[in-house]
Order: structure tokens, then C-alpha cells, then sequence
């Protein structure tokens, strides 16, 4: 009876473990929806977040913060974002915005931009000695 003990303890222990994992992880994912979702659902005045990526030829300043157009490559939602957008936005990269979709145009004032791993100098020329460091 011992030896059922010393395998029964140690899977009780590692299932309530990787359960305890698993809900905790998934409090702290960044879910999204695409622009072709943001469109066809009626969820609107919901706080909510779009990704997708930025239009080229799209973005424009505005006295508020940044105008631009997403994609998923089917289809195309405005942005309006407030607030200063991160450094790194430009057009032609992935973005995930958050907030309210009015059933026109997407209202955020929170944004991540996606980038690439790749470390560059201002030349262009890839410098290896920065390439672990974080931006």
C-alpha cells in the first residue's frame, strides 16, 4: 500500500500545480480580436482590443495623439489612439489597441507595437553585441 502512496501523492501534487499554472497564465494573456471580427460583432461601447496591422500610407498626427488604419488583411478599421503612441509605431507593423469600438471607428488610448528581434545600428548594419539586450 506504501508504494501506491509514493506515486499518488506526487501526481496529486503536480496536477494541482500545473492547474494552478494554467489559470494564472491565463489571466495574463493579451487576447484580441481581428479587424474582420471587430466588425461583424455588435459589441460595441465594450472595452475591447483590436490587432492587426498598420496601413501603409495611413497614419497622420493629430492634436490628440494618432490617426491610422488596421488590417487584417481582409479587412480595414479606423484607429483613433490618444496619447503619445510608443516609440517603436510605425506603419506597416503589428499593433494591438484597446478600447471602444463605436461601429465606425476604434477609439484607443492604449497601445503595444509588435517588433522584430533584429538589432540595428542607424547605418542599418546589424550589430550582434546589442541584439540581447531589450530596446
Amino acid at each position: 500500500m506504501s508504494r501506491y502512496w509514493k506515486f499518488v501523492i506526487p501526481t496529486v501534487a503536480v496536477i494541482a500545480a500545473s492547474t494552478f499554472l494554467l489559470f494564472n497564465l491565463n489571466s495574463s494573456l493579451v487576447y484580441f480580436h481581428t479587424p474582420t471580427e471587430i466588425v461583424e460583432q455588435e459589441a460595441t461601447g465594450e472595452r475591447q482590443r483590436l490587432g492587426g496591422q498598420v496601413v501603409a500610407g495611413s497614419a497622420t498626427n493629430t492634436t490628440e495623439g494618432v490617426s491610422f488604419i488596421v488590417t487584417d488583411g481582409r479587412v480595414v478599421v479606423e484607429v483613433t489612439h490618444v496619447g503619445a503612441p510608443p516609440q517603436l509605431f510605425q506603419e506597416g507593423i503589428g499593433v494591438v489597441v484597446e478600447g471602444v469600438w463605436d461601429g465606425d471607428r476604434f477609439h484607443s488610448d492604449t497601445m503595444l507595437v509588435k517588433h522584430d528581434e533584429e538589432y540595428r545600428s542607424d547605418d542599418g548594419v546589424y550589430d550582434p553585441d546589442h541584439a540581447t539586450q531589450d530596446a
